[in-house]
C-alpha cells in the first residue's frame, strides 16, 4: 500500500469504531477498519442497473448459447478490472426439453396453453423465446389416468390419502408448489405408483392471495409457471461422488438418480382445469387452496394426459461453464476467500440469480479497484459465477469434486449470493463461525432506507425482546451452491440478502422490468449486498488470525444437543446425549480459552510465518465435524452439523446423522451416531487445543 494511500484509509478509520477487530492486532485493526471503509463506498447502483439490464435480457438457460453470453460477459468485466480469469467446463447430462404438452382427455377435453406468454410492458416477455414449461430431469413420456390432488405431495400427504382411501398408483398426481422441494414431490409420486406429476402454483401460496398479480402488482399471475429441476442429489447425476471431467466413468441412465416419470409444472389458471371437475372424499381444511372453488381428491372423473419428449436419446450431454477471477494475496495467496453466485436461470433470471451475479461484480470490482490503488489483501480471493445451479448444483458440485483436495487444505470461507435483492428485508445465515463477523459489518454499511445500517434496520425489524439479543441468523440447509463447501467438505460458509413480496420465482416475469419496477428500483439493494461482500471478503482475508468465533459455534452446538435429546425423550428411549453435550462443552472451553490466547498474543506483532501455522491448524476445526464415509442415507453429506433434510430438500436438519437415526426409530444406531458425533467434537477440540498451543508459543 503506498504511503498517501494508507493515510487516506487511516482517515476513514473512525467511521468504522474504534474497537478491536476479532483476529486482527490493534494496528491491522485500524488499517482494516479504513479499507472496510473505502470498499463499502465503491459499489453502485447504477453499476448494478448495467449488469441486471445485461445479464437479464434474455432467457440463459443452462447449456443453451444464451448462457455462453453471460460467461462472456461476466469474464470480459472482470478483465476489464484486471483481475486473473479462468473459465472451467464440465460436460454434464442434461436433457433438454423438445415438447411439453397437457391435456384434460375428460370431461370436455382441451389441451392446456403451458405458454406463460407477453406482457406487453414487460420487453423481455415480448421479444424473446420463452424456456418451455418443464421440470428439468423429469422423465420424457407419454401417460394417461385419473387427476388425483395430494395437496403439497409430502410424505404426509400420501399417508392422509391412504387414511382416506384414496391410491395414485397408475394415475397422474396433481401437487401445489411449497413446504419442500419440487424433486421431493416427485420421488414421493413416483415411490408411491403415479404415471405422472402436475406441479402448480397455488394462488394461496403464491398469487393473488398474497398481493397484487404482475404487472400490477410483484405477484405470480394466472398463467406465471414455476420451472424447476426434480432432481434429488447434487451434481451431474452421470458422475455421481466425483467430476464430470474429460474421460470421467458415468453411469447408464437405469442407474441415475432421476425421476422415472414425466413432470410438469403448470400454472393455477391451467390447473383450475383440472381440479375445478374433481369428485371424490372432502379433504381437510389445510388442503384447501386458493382457488374459488372447493377442492377434492378425487380420482376422476377428470382424466389428463402429459406429453414430453426430450433430447436425452440425441444430445443428452451440454457443456456448462463454471467462471473464476482471481485476486492474489500478499503474505498467505495459499489461503483462499471464495465469494460465489449461480448465473444460469429458467428465464431471464433478474432476481434468480442475475441479482446473485450482480453482488459478486460489484465485490469484484470495488476490490479490483481497491488493488489498483494499492490495497492488495492478504489472502487470495475468488470470485466465482457457476452454472447449472438450477439444475441440481452442477457447477459448483462438480468444480468442489475436482479441487476437494485444496479446498480442503486451502479453503477459508465460502460467501454465497442466491437471489439476494427482491425487497427491503434483510436476512442472513450460515455457519455459526462466521455470524459475528458478518454481524459487525453490516453494522457499517448504510442501509438504503436511510433508517441507519443495514444491521440497524435489521435488528428493528427483528423486534428482539432484549437488548442482548442478535438477529436470528439461518442455518445452512440446501438448494444453492454453498452445499459442495459446507456439506461436503466441511468448509465454513454464510450468505444474505434483501427479501420482499415475489412472485416471479422461476417464471418467464423474473426480468429487468420486474425487478427495476417491484424488486429494487433504483438497485440500490443490490449495491448494497455487494458493499457488504466486499467488506467481509476484506474482513477474513486480511485477519492475522482467521476470525472464526468457536464461542458462539459451541454455544449453538449446546442448543441442538437438547433439542436432539428432547426428540430422544419422546421416542421413550434410555439414549442419553450426556457424552454430547460434555463433549460440546469442551469444546466452548476450548474455544474460550483460544478466543483469549488469541488476543494477547496479538498484541505483539507475530510473524507471518506462526500465523501461518496458527491459521493452518485453526482450518481443521471444523473439518473434524465431517465424516469421510458421509451420512448413512447419503455419503455425498459429509457434515454431521447442518444437512437439508432427506424428506424435505430446503429443510435444515441439524446434527443429521443422529437426526436421521432418529427418524429411523433404532436406538441402538441412535445411540452409536451420539457417540461417534461427540468424539468429532472432542476432534475439533484438539484442533483448537493445538492452535491456542501455537498462538501461546508466538
Amino acid at each position: 500500500m503506498n504511503g498517501k494511500l494508507l493515510v487516506a484509509v487511516m482517515l476513514l478509520a473512525p467511521a468504522l469504531g474504534g474497537q478491536t477487530l476479532t483476529g486482527y492486532s490493534t494496528n491491522a485493526s485500524a488499517r482494516e477498519r479504513g479499507v472496510e471503509s473505502d470498499v463499502v463506498n465503491r459499489p453502485s447502483p447504477a453499476d448494478a442497473d448495467a449488469h441486471s439490464r445485461f445479464l437479464s435480457l434474455q432467457p440463459h438457460m443452462s447449456g443453451t448459447p444464451a448462457q455462453a453470453r453471460t460467461r462472456d460477459y461476466v469474464i470480459s468485466q472482470m478483465k476489464s478490472w484486471g483481475l486473473e480469469t479462468e473459465v472451467r467446463s464440465y460436460k454434464v447430462w442434461m436433457p433438454h426439453p423438445i415438447t411439453t404438452r397437457v391435456w384434460r382427455v375428460s370431461p370436455d377435453p382441451m389441451e392446456l396453453n403451458l405458454v406463460e406468454g407477453p406482457i406487453a410492458e414487460d420487453t423481455t416477455s415480448v421479444a424473446y423465446p420463452q424456456v418451455l414449461a418443464f421440470n428439468g430431469y423429469g422423465a420424457a413420456g407419454d401417460v394417461n389416468g385419473d387427476v388425483v390432488y395430494v395437496n403439497y405431495g409430502l410424505i404426509e400427504d400420501y399417508a392422509q390419502l391412504d387414511s382416506m382411501g384414496v391410491a395414485v398408483k397408475g394415475k397422474i398426481a396433481i401437487a401445489r408448489y411449497g413446504r419442500s422441494y419440487r424433486g421431493i414431490k416427485a420421488r414421493e409420486a413416483e415411490k408411491h405408483g403415479a404415471i405422472g406429476l402436475l406441479i402448480y402454483s397455488d394462488p394461496a401460496d403464491d398469487g393473488y392471495t398474497r398481493g397484487d398479480v404482475y404487472p400490477t402488482g410483484p405477484m405470480r399471475p394466472a398463467q406465471g409457471i414455476q420451472r424447476g429441476s426434480v432432481m434429488n442429489p447434487n451434481g451431474d447425476p452421470s458422475t455421481p461422488g466425483h467430476p464430470s471431467t474429460e474421460g470421467a466413468r458415468r453411469i447408464p441412465l437405469s442407474q441415475m438418480d432421476v425421476p422415472h416419470i414425466p413432470v410438469l409444472p403448470i400454472s393455477y389458471g391451467n390447473a383450475t382445469e383440472l381440479l375445478r371437475g374433481l369428485k371424490g372424499n372432502s379433504i381437510p381444511q389445510t388442503w384447501e387452496g386458493g382457488l374459488p372453488f372447493r377442492y377434492h381428491v378425487g380420482p376422476g372423473p377428470v382424466r389428463a394426459r402429459i406429453a414430453v419428449t426430450t433430447d436425452a436419446a440425441t444430445n443428452p450431454y451440454k457443456e456448462i461453464w463454471d467462471t473464476f477471477g482471481v485476486i492474489r494475496g500478499t503474505d498467505f495467496p495459499g489461503e483462499i476467500v471464495m465469494i460465489g453466485g449461480h448465473r444460469d436461470a429458467w428465464g431471464p433470471g433478474a432476481a434468480d440469480n442475475v441479482s446473485g451475479t450482480i453482488s459478486v461484480l460489484g465485490a469484484a470490482h470495488a476490490i479490483a479497484d481497491q488493488v489498483k490503488a494499492g490495497m492488495r489483501p492478504r489472502r487470495t480471493i475468488v470470485f466465482a459465477t457457476w452454472d447449472a445451479e438450477e439444475w441440481g448444483l452442477l457447477g459448483s458440485t462438480e468444480f468442489v469434486e475436482e479441487d476437494s483436495l485444496r479446498l480442503r487444505n486451502h479453503a477459508v470461507a465460502y460467501l454465497n449470493q442466491d437471489d439476494i435483492a427482491q425487497g427491503p428485508n434483510f436476512s442472513a445465515g450460515g455457519s455459526p463461525s462466521l455470524r459475528e463477523i458478518l454481524r459487525d459489518v453490516t453494522k457499517h454499511v448504510p442501509d438504503p432506507s436511510k433508517q441507519g445500517s443495514v444491521y440497524d434496520v435489521w435488528r428493528k425489524r427483528a423486534n428482539l425482546a432484549a437488548d442482548s439479543l442478535e438477529p436470528q441468523m439461518g442455518d445452512p440447509g440446501g438448494g444453492s451452491d454453498f452445499a459442495g463447501f459446507y456439506n461436503h467438505l466441511g468448509i465454513p460458509i454464510t450468505d444474505w440478502g434483501f427479501g420482499g413480496p415475489q412472485g416471479v420465482y422461476h417464471s418467464a416475469y423474473d426480468s429487468y422490468h420486474w425487478m427495476s419496477k417491484f424488486g429494487d428500483p433504483g438497485f440500490q439493494y443490490h449495491a448494497t449486498a455487494a458493499k457488504i461482500g466486499a467488506a467481509l471478503l476484506l474482513r477474513i482475508a486480511n485477519s492475522d488470525v482467521l476470525p472464526y468465533d468457536y464461542v458462539e459455534f459451541a454455544r449453538t452446538m449446546r442448543r441442538f444437543a437438547t433439542q436432539a435429546s428432547q426428540a430422544i425423550t419422546e421416542k421413550h428411549w434410555t439414549v442419553s446425549v450426556d457424552t454430547l453435550t460434555r463433549a460440546i462443552g469442551r469444546m466452548e472451553d476450548a474455544a474460550t480459552a483460544f478466543a483469549a490466547a488469541r488476543d494477547r498474543a496479538l498484541t505483539n506483532q507475530p510473524s507471518a510465518s506462526t500465523l501461518q501455522r496458527v491459521n493452518a491448524s485453526l482450518l481443521e476445526v471444523e473439518r473434524q465435524l465431517t465424516r469421510p464415509e458421509g451420512l448413512a442415507t447419503r455419503s455425498w453429506f459429509r457434515n454431521l452439523i447442518y444437512a437439508s433434510d432427506e424428506n424435505n430438500g430446503y429443510a435444515t436438519m441439524v446434527f443429521p446423522s443422529v437426526g436421521e437415526a432418529i427418524r429411523a426409530g433404532d436406538a441402538t444406531i441412535v445411540a452409536r451416531e451420539v457417540n461417534d458425533l461427540a468424539d468429532r467434537f472432542d476432534s475439533a477440540t484438539r484442533a483448537l487445543q493445538k492452535t491456542t498451543q501455537i498462538i501461546r508459543g508466538m
